[in-house]
């Protein structure tokens, strides 16, 4: 008897040293159409590129949305407990209590990210900017470097985000540690103010400024297809930081300040990924990466011009989906599925493969089946929500190729429903990007049913659909609103 325990116990411990590790990288701010391998031609991401040749991409990955103007912070929240929007728990500052729902279930920082894998015996570290976030559960990281850098020299760059990740590995390598480890690898950038290093700003056409350019550099990338001057109604959020006051665009939305945007947006989203390079490089050297599950996502998407945005507070898709690919054990090179997912779906995930028991505190989905090749998505519906203006704001609903957004905000003075089809209309395209001043700056053309169709009587059956398919979705994860042609109850 003596001698059966003790195998048992020597394979369950070569089991425990052999669990895979994760590397869980995110950005701020970025949206997933910045990446070559969803569609982008132009910003260079050569170690993202083929982090997602060697793994699968999701192309329907979301974040739920957000009831304050600063997204990342209910964003990062749900990542980190696993929870839904409107069951966000407390987290200890008193600014952050109307983003706090229901926080029912047990204990929830008990169940955090950090705190399962501490559990789970996993030597746990974090790097990532300050502040809007879930503070409490940073804090159980084993080690934690965290520091805002947006700017582009070493110390306050997204280089200092690497250097503590390659240091980190280096002591790991130093007392040859046996442990497992989880990495959460979080950038400040590319966030603004997108402050680019000059090699890369001169290879996209751009320069740092504070104040809106007047000189157009020819080399900036093309504006997007769905530019437009500004939005055709107002998005319910008067002094928006992010649509007022961000540096070097304030209000423009000009031809030459977004094409200098997204050139310093395309500056650090390629520092980016010369330091993602790097630690994956570092992994292959110490014979870690193939044992490594490495994750690359952002907390939300952003606008940065299209349909005359500048932020992240709307629900078009180039700001509610974010960019999602993963490598590792298992997973199949060059793979893609939909995956229905949203952000709080990373922890049942991060536990789902490393065999560590999901939390049921957690609300979110594994979506390792996905990963897997075994199916193709974990949900039907996606639901979205912005609400951190005049309430209730804005909701959106998808399913399949449809879908609905709906906006009632500023007291009633603007009641809006739009009606997308994405399969025909994937930029989401309005009647007014149809005018001849937009056409000759875009160079795009839309065809007559790139339209708003919740104006077009033929659609009334499938408007009627998605409307109450939003209802359900509002009424099953406790969205406290109602708009004003709905049920109040």
């Amino acid at each position: 008897m003596k001698v059966y325990l003790l195998v048992v116990c020597l394979f369950a411990s070569l089991a425990f040293g052999k669990r895979p590790n994760i590397l869980f990288i995110l950005s701020d701010d970025q949206a997933p159409h910045t990446l070559s391998f969803y569609g982008n031609g132009i910003c260079r991401t050569p170690n993202l590129d083929q982090l997602a040749k060697g793994g699968i991409v999701l192309d329907r990955a979301y974040h739920m949305g957000s009831m304050s103007g600063a997204v990342c912070s209910p964003s990062r929240t749900m990542m980190m407990s696993g929870r839904t929007l409107w069951n966000l728990p407390p987290r200890g500052k008193k600014h952050l209590k109307k983003e706090e729902g229901k926080p029912s279930g047990g204990d929830i920082l008990a169940n955090t990210i950090p705190a399962v894998f501490n559990r789970a015996g996993y030597s746990t570290f974090r790097t990532c900017k300050n502040g809007n976030s879930y503070g409490l559960a940073n804090a159980l990281f084993q080690e934690v470097k965290d520091k805002s850098c947006r700017n582009a020299d070493d110390e306050s760059g997204s280089q200092w985000h690497g250097r503590q990740v390659m240091d980190y590995l280096a002591a790991r390598e130093k007392k040859d540690e046996k442990k497992p480890f989880f990495i959460f690898y979080g950038f400040s950038h590319p966030h603004d103010a997108r402050n680019g290093r000059e090699d890369l700003l001169r290879k996209y056409g751009a320069e740092n400024v504070s104040e809106p350019p007047q000189k157009l550099n020819p080399k900036s990338p093309k504006l997007p297809v769905s530019w437009l001057p500004e939005h055709p109604f107002h998005h319910g959020h008067p002094g928006l930081r992010d649509e007022v006051s961000v540096p070097g665009v304030k209000t423009s939305r000009t031809e030459i300040t977004v094409r200098n945007e997204l050139g310093r947006e395309y500056a650090c989203i390629e520092n980016i990924d010369d330091q993602v390079g790097l630690v994956l490089q570092k992994l292959e050297e110490m014979g870690e990466l193939e044992n490594t599950y490495v994750f690359y996502t952002s907390d939300h998407g952003i606008a940065v011009g299209r349909h005359g945005l500048m932020g992240k507070q709307n629900l078009y898709e180039h700001s509610w989906r974010v960019p999602f690919v993963v490598s590792g054990p298992g997973i199949k090179p060059g793979s893609r599925a939909y995956g229905n997912s949203y952000l709080l779906d990373v922890l049942p995930t991060f536990c789902d493969l490393t065999g560590v028991a999901i939390p049921q505190t957690v609300q979110g989905k594994s979506l390792k089946s996905v990963l897997m090749g075994k199916t193709e998505t974990v949900r039907d519906v996606l639901y979205g929500a912005y609400c951190g203006g005049t309430k209730p704001g804005m909701r959106s609903v998808r399913k399949g190729d449809w879908k609905l957004i709906k906006y009632d905000v500023l007291n009633g003075k603007v009641r809006r429903t739009q009606l997308f089809n994405l399969r025909s209309n994937p930029e989401e395209l309005l009647v007014e990007h149809h005018s001849k001043e937009v056409v000759e700056k875009t160079g795009n053309k839309p065809s007559k049913d790139q339209i708003n169709l919740a104006v077009l009587p033929q659609y009334g059956e499938k408007l009627a659909e998605m409307e109450r398919l939003l209802l359900h979705e509002m009424k099953s994860l406790g969205d406290p609103y109602r708009f004003w042609d709905q049920p109040q109850r």
